[in-house]
């Protein structure tokens, strides 16, 4: 909800203490619910900074390198990031893997927030079964119902539910469904349910949970500071001298209705109005919402892209600095990535020993993440080239900013 800007400032009454001291909403002052986002923007910087680029696929059997390529095509790595942005959000996002109907692999994310799992462990690496329960619209003579489906997934297969008042009633329609087919058309199963975890972290804690607060009074300062510069004489504090009318109720309504208010001198004493008003200034404001700012980067351990000393001295020890807190995270959350894409290799290594009619069970494979972080290109390339003679030329290549395939690069040269 916060990362698509549904934050609680959006639901903020003005209140005044009653009569009978209590707190009661009122409508007829300025009431701005401003959300300025800076969880969204730090989310963003974490996935685009760790999921942005294709991983780099390194295996000892070629063959098997270039048929993993064939499936982690642009749609594929487009569902990792965006699992990673479910992982930041949620604190863990969903992959499942099945097989289309024209016995290829493919592979769907399931929204976290649908998915309840049981664990066999402690530590939530072994699935023992899951449900994932979600809502569908149904409409019938032009009545929309809402229904509950609960599909429940465990290693012989999925079995679907609808959920009525609390209970769970077996969908005839669909019932049980296996995972595989062979091809005598009788039930297969994996050894394991084909549907892996991606963790931001071991705990599966959500970013929010660093920063809400802190994006509540940001918002807060924001909204307030409008506020106070909207109110004027129709809605501020007035002070009224020898005013000679009718009840406080009826004289708002008329200055608000009119903007006009008539006085008169009473006793020889002159008349009239004046606003009590509270200075405004609008670097104090300012100087809080930067201070909020630099704690929330701070606490959810993003990048300042506007410091001051990448901008003055762009050196690579500066720009390493400034991402030394991101990279943090990210390296958290690459040790979780890299589990769940050696769970992701096991299911893949038997799809290609069931097409290849091979054993790849004994392949080694590593998966290298490409960061996305912001270096002096400049002071690279003078590396590489001082390197020149002392390392072997792939080296070279792999470290240079301007290549993005290594085969190719050498291949051209």
């Amino acid at each position: 909800e916060y990362y698509i800007g549904n934050h609680d400032i959006l639901k903020r009454k003005r209140t005044i203490i009653g009569k009978d001291g209590n707190k009661q909403e009122i409508d007829n002052l300025p009431n701005n619910r401003i959300v300025d986002n800076q969880y969204a923007r730090i989310v963003d910087q974490k996935n685009s900074y760790l999921l942005s680029k294709p991983v780099t696929i390194c295996c000892n059997d070629e063959n098997f390198t270039d048929n993993i390529e064939k499936i982690f095509d642009k749609t594929f790595y487009r569902l990792i990031k965006n699992i990673g942005e479910d992982a930041i959000n949620c604190g863990i996002g969903w992959l499942y893997i099945f097989f289309d109907e024209s016995g290829n692999i493919g592979f769907k994310r399931f929204k976290p927030y649908e998915i309840l799992p049981i664990w066999l462990d402690e530590e939530h690496t072994i699935l023992e079964c899951l449900l994932r329960i979600y809502n569908i619209e149904d409409y019938c003579f032009n009545n929309k119902n809402i229904i509950t489906q609960v599909e429940l997934y465990t290693k012989t297969g999925i079995k679907y539910y609808i959920l009525d008042n609390q209970k769970l009633i077996l969908d005839k329609s669909k019932g049980f469904k296996p995972y595989i087919y062979n091809s005598y058309k009788s039930p297969l199963s994996w050894d394991k349910i084909p549907i892996i975890s991606f963790k931001f972290n071991s705990k599966e804690i959500p970013l929010i949970k660093r920063v809400k607060t802190l994006q509540d009074s940001l918002n807060t300062i924001r909204s307030d500071f409008m506020n106070n510069m909207q109110e004027d004489a129709r809605n501020t504090i007035l002070i009224l001298k020898n005013y000679d009318g009718t009840n406080l109720s009826e004289f708002r309504k008329n200055l608000s209705e009119y903007g006009v208010v008539k006085v008169k001198t009473i006793d020889g004493n002159e008349g009239g109005v004046e606003a009590l008003k509270v200075n405004i200034d609008s670097n104090n404001y300012e100087l809080l919402a930067k201070a909020l700012k630099k704690a929330i980067i701070e606490n959810a351990r993003g990048y300042d892209c506007k410091d001051e000393n990448i901008g003055q001295n762009p050196n690579q020890m500066n720009i390493q600095s400034a991402y030394a807190d991101i990279d943090l995270d990210a390296s958290l959350m690459e040790t979780e990535f890299q589990a769940s894409f050696e769970m992701l290799f096991w299911f893949i290594k038997k799809y290609f020993s069931h097409i290849y009619k091979k054993d790849f069970n004994d392949i080694n494979i590593d998966i290298i993440f490409n960061k996305d972080i912001l270096i002096n290109e400049t002071e690279a390339i003078n590396n590489c080239v001082k390197s020149m003679g002392i390392i072997s030329k792939e080296t070279i290549i792999s470290m240079h900013p301007w290549v993005s395939n290594i085969k190719q690069e050498l291949s051209k040269i």
